[in-house]
Protein backbone atom coordinates (compact mmCIF):
# COMPACT_ATOMS: atom_id res chain seq x y z
CA UNK A 1 0.00 0.00 0.00
CA UNK A 2 1.72 3.41 -0.92
CA UNK A 3 2.11 6.19 1.79
CA UNK A 4 -0.41 8.65 2.06
CA UNK A 5 1.39 11.80 0.77
CA UNK A 6 1.54 14.62 3.37
CA UNK A 7 -0.18 17.63 2.92
CA UNK A 8 2.22 20.91 2.27
CA UNK A 9 1.42 23.65 4.33
CA UNK A 10 3.44 26.34 2.02
CA UNK A 11 1.06 29.09 2.20
CA UNK A 12 -0.85 28.67 5.64
CA UNK A 13 -0.69 32.01 8.06
CA UNK A 14 -0.90 31.19 11.91
CA UNK A 15 -1.47 33.86 14.48
CA UNK A 16 1.06 33.14 16.83
CA UNK A 17 2.90 34.39 19.92
CA UNK A 18 6.92 34.65 19.47
CA UNK A 19 9.19 32.41 22.07
CA UNK A 20 13.29 32.73 22.31
CA UNK A 21 15.52 33.24 19.48
CA UNK A 22 17.14 29.84 18.21
CA UNK A 23 20.40 28.89 15.87
CA UNK A 24 19.91 30.70 12.37
CA UNK A 25 18.64 33.47 12.29
CA UNK A 26 14.93 33.18 13.65
CA UNK A 27 12.61 32.66 16.89
CA UNK A 28 10.16 29.79 18.19
CA UNK A 29 6.47 29.92 17.70
CA UNK A 30 4.37 26.72 17.81
CA UNK A 31 0.79 26.78 16.30
CA UNK A 32 -2.55 25.97 17.69
CA UNK A 33 -2.23 22.26 17.08
CA UNK A 34 1.62 22.25 18.88
CA UNK A 35 3.57 22.16 15.42
CA UNK A 36 7.29 24.27 16.11
CA UNK A 37 6.93 27.48 13.91
CA UNK A 38 10.99 28.78 12.84
CA UNK A 39 9.87 32.66 12.46
CA UNK A 40 12.19 34.78 10.33
CA UNK A 41 11.63 38.23 10.87
CA UNK A 42 10.29 38.92 13.95
CA UNK A 43 11.67 38.90 17.77
CA UNK A 44 11.10 37.54 21.18
CA UNK A 45 8.21 38.24 22.92
CA UNK A 46 6.00 39.59 19.96
CA UNK A 47 2.36 38.62 18.53
CA UNK A 48 2.57 38.08 14.62
CA UNK A 49 0.92 36.84 11.56
CA UNK A 50 3.61 33.46 10.09
CA UNK A 51 3.32 32.12 6.67
CA UNK A 52 4.76 29.07 6.23
CA UNK A 53 7.27 28.71 4.20
CA UNK A 54 8.56 24.88 4.32
CA UNK A 55 7.13 22.14 5.53
CA UNK A 56 4.09 19.77 5.69
CA UNK A 57 1.39 18.09 7.82
CA UNK A 58 3.43 16.05 10.52
CA UNK A 59 6.68 17.83 10.13
CA UNK A 60 8.81 18.11 13.14
CA UNK A 61 8.86 21.85 12.61
CA UNK A 62 7.73 24.25 10.01
CA UNK A 63 9.52 27.04 8.45
CA UNK A 64 7.93 30.74 8.44
CA UNK A 65 8.05 34.51 7.74
CA UNK A 66 6.48 36.88 10.00
CA UNK A 67 4.48 38.94 7.71
CA UNK A 68 2.08 41.01 9.89
CA UNK A 69 2.93 42.59 13.34
CA UNK A 70 0.41 42.19 15.52
CA UNK A 71 2.31 43.49 18.94
CA UNK A 72 5.83 44.48 18.20
CA UNK A 73 8.76 44.26 20.50
CA UNK A 74 10.38 47.68 21.76
CA UNK A 75 13.50 46.14 20.23
CA UNK A 76 12.29 46.50 16.65
CA UNK A 77 12.84 49.33 13.72
CA UNK A 78 12.16 49.79 10.55
CA UNK A 79 14.60 47.66 8.45
CA UNK A 80 16.75 50.57 6.60
CA UNK A 81 17.41 48.06 3.66
CA UNK A 82 14.88 48.29 1.26
CA UNK A 83 15.50 44.43 0.01
CA UNK A 84 15.32 43.12 3.40
CA UNK A 85 12.07 41.38 4.67
CA UNK A 86 9.90 38.10 4.11
CA UNK A 87 10.57 36.60 0.38
CA UNK A 88 13.53 39.39 -0.20
CA UNK A 89 16.78 38.94 0.08
CA UNK A 90 18.50 36.28 2.77
CA UNK A 91 21.68 37.83 3.18
CA UNK A 92 20.85 39.26 6.73
CA UNK A 93 18.70 37.59 9.89
CA UNK A 94 17.95 41.05 11.77
CA UNK A 95 17.33 44.28 9.91
CA UNK A 96 14.67 44.54 11.77
CA UNK A 97 16.38 44.57 15.11
CA UNK A 98 17.84 47.28 17.35
CA UNK A 99 22.12 46.68 17.06
CA UNK A 100 21.66 46.44 20.88
CA UNK A 101 19.04 43.92 20.55
CA UNK A 102 20.74 41.76 17.64
CA UNK A 103 23.72 41.37 19.98
CA UNK A 104 21.71 40.44 23.07
CA UNK A 105 20.32 37.98 20.79
CA UNK A 106 23.43 36.32 19.74
CA UNK A 107 24.57 36.15 23.28
CA UNK A 108 21.53 34.10 23.73
CA UNK A 109 22.33 31.81 21.18
CA UNK A 110 25.85 30.81 22.03
CA UNK A 111 24.80 30.84 25.67
CA UNK A 112 21.69 28.19 24.58
CA UNK A 113 24.53 26.29 22.42
CA UNK A 114 26.53 25.78 25.52
CA UNK A 115 24.37 24.53 27.65
CA UNK A 116 22.39 22.12 25.46
CA UNK A 117 25.14 20.99 23.50
CA UNK A 118 27.53 20.76 25.87
CA UNK A 119 25.97 21.69 29.52
CA UNK A 120 27.98 24.35 29.88
CA UNK A 121 26.47 27.95 31.62
CA UNK A 122 28.03 31.01 31.10
CA UNK A 123 29.77 31.12 34.19
CA UNK A 124 31.42 27.72 33.92
CA UNK A 125 33.28 29.42 30.02
CA UNK A 126 33.85 32.68 32.27
CA UNK A 127 31.78 34.31 30.00
CA UNK A 128 29.80 37.39 30.65
CA UNK A 129 27.18 36.73 28.28
CA UNK A 130 27.59 39.52 26.19
CA UNK A 131 28.54 39.72 22.72
CA UNK A 132 30.86 43.03 21.55
CA UNK A 133 30.84 44.91 18.37
CA UNK A 134 33.43 45.11 16.35
CA UNK A 135 35.38 49.00 16.42
CA UNK A 136 33.47 51.56 14.95
CA UNK A 137 30.26 49.63 14.22
CA UNK A 138 28.59 51.80 17.16
CA UNK A 139 26.35 53.75 14.54
CA UNK A 140 23.43 56.09 14.81
CA UNK A 141 19.97 54.19 14.70
CA UNK A 142 19.32 53.58 10.78
CA UNK A 143 23.12 53.64 9.96
CA UNK A 144 24.29 50.11 9.14
CA UNK A 145 27.90 49.16 9.42
CA UNK A 146 29.69 48.86 5.65
CA UNK A 147 31.61 45.80 6.75
CA UNK A 148 31.59 43.20 4.21
CA UNK A 149 34.74 43.38 2.46
CA UNK A 150 33.70 40.12 0.20
CA UNK A 151 30.26 39.84 -1.25
CA UNK A 152 29.10 37.06 -3.78
CA UNK A 153 26.33 38.51 -6.12
CA UNK A 154 24.11 35.72 -8.08
CA UNK A 155 23.17 36.47 -11.45
CA UNK A 156 19.93 36.18 -12.53
CA UNK A 157 18.66 35.29 -16.13
CA UNK A 158 18.77 38.83 -17.19
CA UNK A 159 22.20 39.40 -16.40
CA UNK A 160 21.42 41.30 -13.24
CA UNK A 161 23.30 41.29 -10.37
CA UNK A 162 21.72 40.42 -6.98
CA UNK A 163 21.96 38.00 -3.77
CA UNK A 164 19.84 35.10 -3.37
CA UNK A 165 16.78 34.99 -1.17
CA UNK A 166 16.24 32.25 2.07
CA UNK A 167 17.17 29.32 1.30
CA UNK A 168 16.68 29.56 -2.39
CA UNK A 169 18.25 29.70 -5.62
CA UNK A 170 16.22 32.70 -6.55
CA UNK A 171 18.02 35.92 -6.94
CA UNK A 172 17.04 39.15 -5.36
CA UNK A 173 18.13 42.16 -7.88
CA UNK A 174 19.64 44.77 -5.68
CA UNK A 175 20.64 47.78 -6.95
CA UNK A 176 23.27 48.54 -3.02
CA UNK A 177 23.76 46.25 -0.50
CA UNK A 178 23.94 48.23 2.39
CA UNK A 179 26.31 45.54 4.57
CA UNK A 180 29.16 45.88 1.85
CA UNK A 181 32.19 47.94 2.27
CA UNK A 182 33.01 50.75 0.32
CA UNK A 183 35.65 49.05 -1.72
CA UNK A 184 32.67 46.96 -2.66
CA UNK A 185 29.98 49.42 -3.22
CA UNK A 186 32.56 51.79 -5.22
CA UNK A 187 33.24 48.94 -7.75
CA UNK A 188 29.86 49.38 -9.07
CA UNK A 189 28.76 45.62 -9.83
CA UNK A 190 24.92 45.92 -9.29
CA UNK A 191 25.11 48.55 -12.40
CA UNK A 192 26.65 46.27 -14.83
CA UNK A 193 24.98 44.20 -17.50
CA UNK A 194 26.99 40.11 -16.04
CA UNK A 195 24.91 37.93 -19.05
CA UNK A 196 26.83 34.55 -19.25
CA UNK A 197 27.79 34.85 -15.51
CA UNK A 198 26.25 32.89 -12.70
CA UNK A 199 27.96 34.45 -10.16
CA UNK A 200 30.44 37.83 -9.75
CA UNK A 201 32.54 37.76 -6.73
CA UNK A 202 33.84 41.06 -5.24
CA UNK A 203 36.94 41.56 -2.99
CA UNK A 204 37.92 44.71 -1.52
CA UNK A 205 40.95 44.54 0.63
CA UNK A 206 41.06 46.07 4.00
CA UNK A 207 45.29 46.41 4.00
CA UNK A 208 45.30 47.92 0.78
CA UNK A 209 43.97 49.31 -2.60
CA UNK A 210 43.66 46.00 -3.90
CA UNK A 211 40.26 45.11 -5.77
CA UNK A 212 39.65 41.58 -7.21
CA UNK A 213 36.27 40.64 -8.81
CA UNK A 214 35.78 36.52 -9.62
CA UNK A 215 33.29 35.42 -12.43
CA UNK A 216 31.82 32.10 -12.49
CA UNK A 217 30.63 31.84 -16.11
CA UNK A 218 28.03 29.71 -17.08
CA UNK A 219 28.80 26.60 -19.09
CA UNK A 220 29.63 27.50 -22.41
CA UNK A 221 29.66 31.58 -21.71
CA UNK A 222 32.21 33.60 -22.51
CA UNK A 223 33.72 36.17 -20.29
CA UNK A 224 32.65 39.47 -20.62
CA UNK A 225 35.14 42.60 -20.68
CA UNK A 226 34.96 44.10 -17.32
CA UNK A 227 34.74 47.55 -17.18
CA UNK A 228 34.32 48.55 -13.85
CA UNK A 229 34.13 52.19 -11.85
CA UNK A 230 37.86 51.31 -9.92
CA UNK A 231 40.94 49.76 -10.96
CA UNK A 232 40.44 45.93 -10.60
CA UNK A 233 42.16 42.36 -10.82
CA UNK A 234 39.95 39.67 -12.57
CA UNK A 235 39.74 35.98 -12.08
CA UNK A 236 37.47 33.75 -13.52
CA UNK A 237 36.52 29.85 -12.16
CA UNK A 238 36.97 27.17 -14.61
CA UNK A 239 34.61 25.21 -16.04
CA UNK A 240 36.09 21.46 -15.89
CA UNK A 241 38.52 22.36 -12.94
CA UNK A 242 36.85 24.13 -10.90
CA UNK A 243 39.79 26.42 -10.43
CA UNK A 244 40.36 29.95 -9.75
CA UNK A 245 42.56 31.45 -12.86
CA UNK A 246 43.85 34.58 -13.64
CA UNK A 247 42.56 36.56 -16.32
CA UNK A 248 44.35 40.44 -15.76
CA UNK A 249 45.87 42.06 -13.13
CA UNK A 250 47.30 40.54 -9.36
CA UNK A 251 46.34 36.75 -8.50
CA UNK A 252 45.88 38.26 -4.93
CA UNK A 253 44.72 40.80 -2.79
CA UNK A 254 47.16 42.19 0.52
CA UNK A 255 45.81 42.56 3.34
CA UNK A 256 47.27 43.40 6.92
CA UNK A 257 47.02 42.25 10.54
CA UNK A 258 49.05 42.35 13.72
CA UNK A 259 51.62 44.74 11.80
CA UNK A 260 52.45 42.20 8.89
CA UNK A 261 50.74 41.98 5.43
CA UNK A 262 49.30 38.82 4.16
CA UNK A 263 49.28 37.51 0.57
CA UNK A 264 45.99 36.27 -0.24
CA UNK A 265 45.69 34.77 -3.43
CA UNK A 266 42.42 32.97 -6.01
CA UNK A 267 39.17 33.99 -3.28
CA UNK A 268 41.36 32.06 -0.58
CA UNK A 269 39.88 32.95 3.57
CA UNK A 270 40.42 36.12 5.35
CA UNK A 271 37.95 37.28 7.57
CA UNK A 272 35.08 39.43 6.25
CA UNK A 273 34.95 42.43 8.63
CA UNK A 274 37.71 44.96 8.20
CA UNK A 275 37.91 44.77 12.18
CA UNK A 276 38.23 40.90 12.46
CA UNK A 277 42.04 39.89 11.99
CA UNK A 278 43.57 42.35 14.40
CA UNK A 279 40.06 41.61 16.95
CA UNK A 280 41.19 38.01 16.55
CA UNK A 281 44.78 37.74 16.45
CA UNK A 282 44.62 39.82 20.16
CA UNK A 283 41.64 38.33 21.72
CA UNK A 284 43.96 34.93 21.28
CA UNK A 285 47.19 36.31 21.71
CA UNK A 286 45.63 37.57 25.18
CA UNK A 287 44.31 34.11 25.67
CA UNK A 288 47.68 32.38 24.89
CA UNK A 289 50.28 34.79 26.08
CA UNK A 290 52.94 33.06 24.24
CA UNK A 291 56.41 32.98 25.82
CA UNK A 292 59.96 32.83 24.41
CA UNK A 293 60.98 29.43 22.60
CA UNK A 294 57.28 28.00 22.94
CA UNK A 295 56.03 25.26 20.42
CA UNK A 296 52.63 26.19 18.75
CA UNK A 297 50.42 24.38 16.48
CA UNK A 298 48.06 26.69 14.11
CA UNK A 299 45.63 24.26 12.54
CA UNK A 300 43.21 25.68 9.68
CA UNK A 301 45.78 27.81 9.10
CA UNK A 302 44.74 29.62 5.78
CA UNK A 303 47.03 32.04 5.26
CA UNK A 304 48.85 32.36 8.40
CA UNK A 305 47.11 34.65 10.09
CA UNK A 306 47.63 33.07 13.82
CA UNK A 307 51.17 31.77 12.78
CA UNK A 308 52.65 34.78 11.84
CA UNK A 309 51.27 36.71 15.21
CA UNK A 310 52.31 33.64 16.81
CA UNK A 311 56.08 33.60 15.61
CA UNK A 312 56.77 37.11 16.17
CA UNK A 313 55.81 36.32 19.79
CA UNK A 314 57.65 33.28 20.06
CA UNK A 315 61.40 34.30 19.16
CA UNK A 316 64.33 32.85 17.14
CA UNK A 317 63.61 29.44 19.42
CA UNK A 318 60.11 29.00 19.85
CA UNK A 319 58.66 26.61 16.37
CA UNK A 320 55.10 26.81 14.76
CA UNK A 321 53.52 24.18 13.10
CA UNK A 322 50.34 25.38 10.39
CA UNK A 323 48.31 22.62 8.29
CA UNK A 324 45.83 24.01 6.14
CA UNK A 325 44.34 21.48 3.52
CA UNK A 326 43.93 24.37 0.26
CA UNK A 327 46.49 24.13 -2.03
CA UNK A 328 46.78 27.71 -2.88
CA UNK A 329 46.44 28.95 0.90
CA UNK A 330 49.21 26.74 2.02
CA UNK A 331 51.50 28.55 -0.96
CA UNK A 332 50.40 31.64 0.28
CA UNK A 333 50.95 30.60 3.86
CA UNK A 334 54.69 29.64 3.17
CA UNK A 335 55.34 33.28 0.72
CA UNK A 336 54.07 35.08 4.33
CA UNK A 337 55.73 33.50 6.80
CA UNK A 338 58.81 32.92 5.11
CA UNK A 339 61.15 35.18 6.64
CA UNK A 340 60.52 32.77 9.99
CA UNK A 341 62.90 30.41 9.66
CA UNK A 342 60.97 27.97 12.63
CA UNK A 343 57.80 28.51 10.84
CA UNK A 344 56.61 25.12 8.55
CA UNK A 345 53.53 24.53 6.86
CA UNK A 346 52.20 21.27 6.01
CA UNK A 347 49.14 20.79 3.03
CA UNK A 348 46.61 18.21 4.51
CA UNK A 349 43.45 17.73 6.15
CA UNK A 350 44.24 17.93 10.16
CA UNK A 351 43.06 14.94 10.90
CA UNK A 352 44.87 13.13 8.58
CA UNK A 353 49.01 15.74 8.97
CA UNK A 354 48.58 15.91 12.44
CA UNK A 355 49.73 12.11 13.03
CA UNK A 356 51.55 11.74 10.64
CA UNK A 357 53.78 14.73 12.03
CA UNK A 358 55.20 12.71 15.21
CA UNK A 359 54.51 15.96 17.28
CA UNK A 360 53.66 14.25 20.99
CA UNK A 361 53.58 17.87 22.89
CA UNK A 362 53.11 21.20 22.47
CA UNK A 363 52.75 24.24 24.45
CA UNK A 364 50.48 26.34 22.59
CA UNK A 365 47.39 25.52 19.98
CA UNK A 366 45.50 27.62 18.02
CA UNK A 367 42.34 25.68 15.93
CA UNK A 368 40.19 27.77 13.62
CA UNK A 369 38.08 24.96 11.84
CA UNK A 370 35.22 25.56 9.44
CA UNK A 371 31.65 25.76 10.16
CA UNK A 372 31.88 21.48 11.37
CA UNK A 373 34.28 22.39 14.14
CA UNK A 374 36.91 20.03 14.85
CA UNK A 375 35.05 16.91 15.50
CA UNK A 376 35.66 14.29 17.96
CA UNK A 377 38.76 12.37 17.01
CA UNK A 378 40.83 15.93 16.32
CA UNK A 379 39.47 17.31 19.86
CA UNK A 380 41.05 13.84 21.32
CA UNK A 381 44.29 14.31 19.50
CA UNK A 382 44.80 17.89 20.53
CA UNK A 383 43.86 16.82 23.82
CA UNK A 384 46.43 14.56 24.18
CA UNK A 385 49.25 16.66 23.11
CA UNK A 386 49.27 18.36 26.98
CA UNK A 387 49.37 22.12 25.59
CA UNK A 388 49.32 24.66 28.25
CA UNK A 389 46.47 26.87 26.40
CA UNK A 390 44.24 26.30 23.59
CA UNK A 391 42.76 28.86 21.62
CA UNK A 392 39.51 27.93 19.53
CA UNK A 393 38.41 30.17 16.82
CA UNK A 394 34.72 29.70 16.05
CA UNK A 395 32.45 31.06 13.78
CA UNK A 396 29.60 28.56 14.54
CA UNK A 397 28.30 28.46 18.28
CA UNK A 398 26.81 24.97 17.54
CA UNK A 399 29.78 23.37 16.34
CA UNK A 400 31.93 25.49 19.17
CA UNK A 401 29.38 23.64 21.69
CA UNK A 402 30.34 20.26 20.41
CA UNK A 403 34.10 20.40 20.73
CA UNK A 404 34.02 22.15 24.28
CA UNK A 405 32.42 18.96 25.06
CA UNK A 406 35.22 16.92 23.80
CA UNK A 407 37.37 19.07 25.00
CA UNK A 408 36.21 18.14 28.52
CA UNK A 409 36.23 14.74 28.22
CA UNK A 410 39.72 15.06 27.23
CA UNK A 411 40.69 16.80 30.61
CA UNK A 412 40.46 20.92 29.36
CA UNK A 413 38.33 23.50 30.95
CA UNK A 414 37.10 26.57 29.39
CA UNK A 415 39.28 29.55 30.78
CA UNK A 416 37.54 32.31 29.28
CA UNK A 417 35.26 32.74 26.21
CA UNK A 418 34.51 35.66 24.09
CA UNK A 419 32.09 36.73 21.50
CA UNK A 420 32.36 39.22 19.05
CA UNK A 421 29.64 41.02 16.40
CA UNK A 422 31.64 40.64 13.33
CA UNK A 423 28.85 39.66 11.41
CA UNK A 424 26.27 42.89 11.90
CA UNK A 425 22.62 42.23 10.86
CA UNK A 426 23.28 38.61 10.35
CA UNK A 427 22.58 35.81 13.09
CA UNK A 428 26.30 34.84 12.62
CA UNK A 429 28.80 35.16 15.33
CA UNK A 430 32.49 34.99 16.01
CA UNK A 431 33.47 33.46 19.53
CA UNK A 432 37.23 32.72 21.05
CA UNK A 433 37.48 30.40 23.84
CA UNK A 434 40.78 30.08 26.07
CA UNK A 435 41.19 26.36 27.27
CA UNK A 436 43.72 24.87 29.75
CA UNK A 437 44.26 21.68 31.17
CA UNK A 438 41.70 21.13 34.08
CA UNK A 439 43.56 20.02 36.86
CA UNK A 440 45.49 23.40 36.60
CA UNK A 441 42.00 25.05 36.99
CA UNK A 442 40.53 23.15 39.92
Amino acid sequence: MQAEEKKSLVGEEYEVEIGPVAHGGHCIARTDAGQVLFVRHTLPGERVVARVTEGEEGDRFLRADAVTVLDASKDRVEAPCPFSGPGRCGGCDWQHAKPGAQRRLKGEVVAEQLQRLAGLTPEDVGWDGTVMPAEGDKLPAGQVPQWRTRVQYAVDAEGRAGLRRHRSHEVEPVDHCMIAAEGVSELGIEKRDWTGMASVEAIAATGSQDRQVILTPRPGARLPIVELDRPVSVMRVGEKDGGVHRVHGRPFVRERADGRTYRVGSGGFWQVHPKSADTLVTAVMQGLLPRKGEMALDLYCGVGLFAGALADRLGDKGAVLGIESGKRAVEDARHNLADFERVRIEQGKVEAVLPRTGITEVDLIVLDPPRAGAGRKTVEHLASLGARRIAYVACDPAALARDLGYFRDGGYRVRTLRAFDLFPMTHHVECVAILEPAAKGS
